[in-house]
């Protein structure tokens, strides 16, 4: 299928060839007929793509400060490589689209094979939405004005923050497209509207909807014309619906409100707030948040969880809704805004000159490329190659960050060949097969495991999906790679233990390892060989500054990431097991605060392992960014080293030891490379099955002492 991609380094818009995205439990696969540009919105993303590097940084002051803590702490040429990683991210464009419904995922209910409907799907042929991001389309709406839905609910969203009551007086500032809705829908609510916009053309379409308007290239004064007009007292309301870096709009809006009126933001401006301006008044202000109560929650979004009407009555959805059904009354009319209509391959009549565009709105047109009934190939050739009789043939189920920042560099040269890449969307996946040469580019992780001619799976998933992959590719046969956590909890655990004794009965008995990269790196490997085969009992000091991470993101989520301490924290355990030279006896683990959570990142887990040494591993996400992320200190035999975030490595009353300097070296490198030289040559498994199980059990067991108040005995 083709989708419009952006390019956030290049500031290219291009139609990519794109694999059909996998549908989903909870969600609607939709054969896209038309999508609407934002041209607002869009504008922005392909002006900042397009800036340079330099202006970029002007825009992200935030984002600044994070570049120069992490060059603190993990050295300038690592941090300009992730930088420049990140700009490579590809942005899929779009967010208003109508179609028809082709695939039904499982827990969906209230929709049919071919129901027309309006969603925020991208610019693509085909697109994978949750349900209650999707709303029905009347039959008496066409699908040309049903692709205004969701740029419709986001003005509708400005509004109801403002909260107008008939007869009331209401400034929309900024005529765009979200400006020109906002009139209407305050029009039809009874309310007196003023329009602000410097194109007279968009002031007099505001006033063919029953607007007043005010043009201040015009030679009139907008706060002083509107406190004309309202006899000094003000307006009850202003809605910001403009685009400007100018920080006149925010105080413009407080001049001409009334006392206590309000003043609600919905497009992007220059926030240089005047206190005095606002505390006269006493003013309330408020920014809104795109189309409605549920955005940016998961639950609500990607679970479809509902929240109940009787206590949210407008959410997302239930705003989409109002606005088809305002459009189906006649109450809100958008046919006059459309400027244009495009087919899909002539994109670039729209984005090859957006910057200087002055449409309001432009629509494109999508053929259907696909016979009634069928839906799109989930798997694209990207690449040209041949695979036949080689071995160390692989596949990445997974495209995330980790996959492209670390992950596929460091197997680049290992002799590793690149044949599948499994994503969900699709996008990331096909941007990553062609910038290191996979063949082909998937978002149907079956044609991986059927495919005789790989062997060997990366595994690079959400947590929660690790183990149902790992017992699948083993099932098929396949050498597995899972980045850490092996598992979640006990019953994954113990599936994938029983399914990899069943797959080690026959010849040719496919291999399993985890992503414990660390002990693979120079610095463990070098203190590993100076501690020597006999260093007696073992005091391991290990501390991960392991960073904030918000409370709503997936990994504290105890079902899908499983928290902090089994997802990260064991590499801190496997390192500790593979200093120690021994498996873990027994685990306690105690956590900050009084309130204690299972999903707590800020912990201090002891360890004892059955040689008799021991381990306390600091897992902290309350310190400073600025500070090395990872510190190990060794005590043995009146020996002491000390690993400085896998840069440094320092020993002390040990003879003959070079302190060792690198750039960051976690052993990603030697890690993959060793493995791919053991898939294709044979040999002992990098990491022992045994290890690797122990590791898992002991994080679990971490939680159970927190839970229990006790330690915990493995066996």
């Amino acid at each position: 299928m083709k989708q419009i991609i952006q390019n956030l380094k290049t500031g290219e818009t291009a139609l990519e060839d794109i694999p059909v995205p996998q549908i989903g439990d909870g969600q609607l696969l939709i054969r896209t007929t038309h999508t609407l540009v934002s041209l607002g919105t869009e504008r922005m993303l392909v002006e900042f793509s397009k800036a340079n590097l330099i202006q970029k940084a002007k825009q992200q002051p935030d984002k600044v400060k994070q570049v120069l803590d992490k060059v603190k702490s993990d050295g300038l040429l690592p941090t300009l490589e992730t930088v420049f990683k990140r700009l490579e991210e590809p942005l899929p464009l779009g967010y208003c689209n109508v179609g028809e419904v082709v695939e039904i995922g499982k827990g969906v209910s209230g929709f049919a094979i071919g129901d027309i409907v309006a969603s925020n799907g991208k610019h693509a042929e085909y697109v994978c939405v949750p349900k209650n991001l999707v709303a029905k389309v009347p039959d008496n709406v066409s699908k040309e004005e049903a692709a205004f839905t969701v740029i419709g609910s986001i003005s509708l969203q400005g509004i109801r923050l403002c909260n107008p009551t008939f007869g009331e007086t209401i400034v929309v500032y900024g005529l765009g497209l979200i400006g020109q809705l906002a009139v209407q829908m305050l029009v039809a609510n009874g309310c007196n509207v003023i329009g602000i916009d410097i194109d007279k053309d968009k002031c007099a379409l505001a006033e063919k909807w029953g607007a007043q308007t005010i043009n201040p290239t015009s030679g009139d004064h907008p706060v002083k014309t509107i406190m004309e007009q309202t006899n000094g007292v003000g307006v009850d309301g202003v809605v910001i619906t403009a685009s400007s870096k100018s920080h006149d709009l925010i105080s413009n809006a407080a001049q001409m409100s009334r006392k206590r009126g309000r003043i609600v933001l919905v497009g992007v401006i220059g926030l240089n707030i005047n206190r005095a301006e606002f505390y006269e008044k006493e003013l309330t202000f408020q920014v809104s948040c795109s189309y409605g109560p549920g955005r940016y929650d998961d639950n609500y979004e990607s679970k479809g969880i509902d929240y109940p009407l009787a206590f949210v009555r407008w959410t997302e959805k239930r705003n989409f809704e109002t606005i088809l059904n305002a459009m189906s009354r006649g109450s809100l009319k958008v046919k006059d805004l459309i400027s244009n209509i495009f087919d899909l391959e002539d994109y670039q009549k729209i984005y090859g000159d957006i910057g200087h565009s002055k449409a309001i709105a432009s629509i494109l047109k999508y053929t259907e490329a696909q016979e009634a009934g069928e839906v799109g190939s989930n798997t694209v050739v990207v690449n040209s190659g041949s695979f036949a009789g080689a071995k160390g043939v692989t596949a990445f189920i997974g495209a995330g960050n980790f996959t492209k920042m670390t992950m596929l560099p460091a197997l680049q040269g290992s002799g590793a060949g690149f044949k599948y890449i499994a994503s969900s969307g699709g996008v990331s996946g096909t941007t990553l097969a062609k910038k290191f040469g996979f063949t082909h580019s998937t978002t149907d992780y079956q044609e991986i495991l059927k495919d005789e001619e790989v062997d060997t799976v990366f595994i690079t998933t959400r947590h929660n999906s690790h183990a149902k992959f790992v017992v699948e590719s083993l099932k098929a046969g396949k050498n597995v790679f899972v980045e850490k956590p092996l598992a979640i909890n006990k019953d994954q655990l113990n599936d994938i233990i029983e399914t990899y004794q069943e797959s080690q009965k026959g010849e040719g008995s496919p291999t399993l390892t985890v992503g414990f990269n660390r002990r693979f790196s120079p610095h463990i490997q070098a203190m590993k060989k100076a501690i020597g085969d006999n260093p007696g009992h073992l005091n391991i000091v290990a501390t991960m500054n392991a960073g904030f991470i918000p409370p709503q993101v997936w990994v504290h989520d105890m079902q899908v990431g499983g928290g902090r301490i089994i997802g990260e924290a064991c590499h801190y355990i496997d390192l500790c097991v593979f200093l120690a030279g021994s498996p873990v006896q027994s685990v306690c683990m105690n956590s900050m605060g009084n309130d204690v959570q299972q999903n707590t990142d800020n912990a201090s887990i002891l360890l004892k392992f059955e040689n008799g040494s021991n381990a306390v591993i600091n897992y902290f996400a309350n310190g400073a960014k600025s500070y090395s992320k990872e510190r190990v200190e060794l005590f043995s035999q009146e020996r002491v080293f000390i690993m400085d975030n896998f840069r440094t490595t320092n020993a002390y009353g040990v003879k003959g030891f070079k302190n060792l300097k690198t750039r960051i070296d976690k052993g990603h490198k030697e890690q993959f490379h060793s493995y791919i030289k053991r898939v294709k040559e044979g040999g002992d498994a990098l990491i022992g099955f045994d290890q690797i199980v122990n590791v898992t059990k002991a994080s679990f067991a971490a939680l159970q002492s927190l839970k229990e108040k006790r330690w915990v005995d493995l066996h």
